[in-house]
């Protein structure tokens, strides 16, 4: 991303996040830049949509790969107000996004109480182990699924 301007884009993302903040959302925003062009911004909008999925990162990779008509945005750059949570990490690397820039990091959103270290802990736990109660059922049936998309010779990897 040489020669385009970091500390504009992240400004974006800042300034969004603080402008959602009055509209009763979180303090997050995510801007996605291709080519020194923004294709894509977005803030937070849990509250206002009630769907916990909707990180602003989610959010703007959700509208930059409809406007590019791409679910693989590898020469894209993402610029989000704060370190990623794991759900909107696991997006990004989903995505390809080749790089990533934030302003506040993990241990500034715990400290306001968007502690993500949780969800860190649980993952390091053996499956049966975790808070949430996960329990495999009928894998003889589902595994029928994955052999025929593994057969299927007109598939479109991701």
């Amino acid at each position: 991303m040489s020669g385009f301007d970091n500390h504009k884009f992240m400004r974006n993302a800042i300034e969004l996040s603080m402008e959602n903040i009055k509209k009763g959302g979180g303090p997050f925003a995510a801007v996605i830049v291709r080519n020194g062009e923004i294709v894509a911004a977005s803030a937070n909008s849990v509250t206002n949509d009630n769907d916990p999925t909707a990180h602003a990162e989610i959010n703007a990779i959700r509208l930059a790969c409809k406007k590019l008509n791409t679910y693989y945005l590898s020469d894209c750059t993402i610029y989000t107000s704060c370190e990623p949570c794991p759900m909107c990490l696991g997006a990004i690397y989903w995505s390809h996004i080749g790089k990533v820039y934030y302003g506040n990091n993990k241990t500034d959103a715990g400290n306001i109480g968007f502690d993500d270290s949780f969800i860190y802990n649980e993952l390091e736990k053996p499956i049966g182990n975790r808070d949430v109660e996960f329990v495999q059922l009928l894998p003889e049936e589902a595994i029928t699924a994955f052999k025929e998309w593994e057969n299927k010779s007109d598939k479109k990897e991701y």
